[in-house]
């Protein structure tokens, strides 16, 4: 892998990971398309790795909510309540979401790191997040705040989020849609997406340390991962500065007209080549 590789999916990480577009598709996609030959140990490692920066980001973004979600956990702990204080309630509750992802995640590595080599499947897949993204849009009466989210909602946007182990399911479209189909605003949904993502990307990035450094000429590789990580952490920032803002706006329809314009596209080089 390049430096100018790196620089080129460390943006597209950014920019990628919480748009509802699926950031593993474009990683796939890239190199694909312009006909990288890269390997495909190292690209699968670099691409969990490089999430790490777009975890930085959220971590900054969400910085308020986090300590004030963390700060009532313990203070419910300490007083053995759970759910008195909604803060507290939605940290418990996003635990509790990760929790069908992680399995998954455990489960089909395998399988989901061969997906990694598969622009055909990828490309089928981006279809599947076109249709969920109309299906949430449809669907949802979009009346409901994240505070009142309970341990159903958290386990059906769990399920969700554990489709998008897969190359081209998008996580925050997924996790979204899970959102909206059980009545969550738009802007509620998204929020509670991205803090879901927080222990999943935590898992699979450390994970993908183990592989790290099972890589050779790992002393060449590594500088390649950091550039990465510090370009989709500062990009990731402002896509979701830029998303959120978007969403208390405007629909999702857009996204899902791209993922399937960029399906249609993939599937067809992939019959052609």
């Amino acid at each position: 892998m390049s430096l100018i590789q790196a620089i080129i999916l460390g943006i597209v990480q950014g920019l990628t990971e919480f748009l509802p577009i699926s950031s593993s598709a474009h990683l796939v996609l890239v190199p694909y398309l312009f006909n990288w030959s890269l390997d495909p140990t190292q690209a699968f490692v670099f691409d969990v790795l490089v999430q790490l920066g777009t975890l930085v980001a959220v971590l900054v973004y969400f910085w308020k909510d986090l300590v004030s979600i963390v700060t009532s956990m313990i203070s419910g702990l300490k007083e053995r309540s759970f759910d008195e204080k909604p803060e507290g309630k939605l940290g418990w509750i996003i635990i509790l979401a990760t929790i069908p992802a992680g399995l998954a995640g455990l489960l089909l590595k395998d399988s989901v790191e061969a997906a990694f080599n598969s622009p055909r499947l990828t490309g089928l897949m981006l279809l599947v997040t076109a249709a969920l993204l109309v299906a949430g849009e449809l669907l949802s009466k979009k009346t409901r705040s994240a505070e009142a989210m309970t341990p159903l909602d958290a386990i059906v946007i769990g399920v969700f989020q554990a489709l998008s182990i897969f190359p081209g399911i998008s996580r925050s479209g997924a996790t979204i849609t899970g959102g909206l189909l059980r009545h969550f605003k738009r802007e509620d949904a998204a929020r509670v997406s991205f803090l879901m993502a927080i222990p999943i990307m935590l898992a699979a990035g450390l994970l993908a340390m183990v592989d790290l450094f099972a890589i050779p000429a790992l002393a060449s590789f590594l500088p390649m991962v950091v550039v990465g990580f510090i370009i989709a952490a500062i990009v990731g920032y402002f896509a979701i500065r830029w998303f959120m803002g978007f969403l208390r706006q405007k629909n999702l329809y857009p996204f899902s007209i791209y993922c399937a314009m960029l399906a249609l596209i993939t599937l067809i080089i992939t019959y052609v080549r």
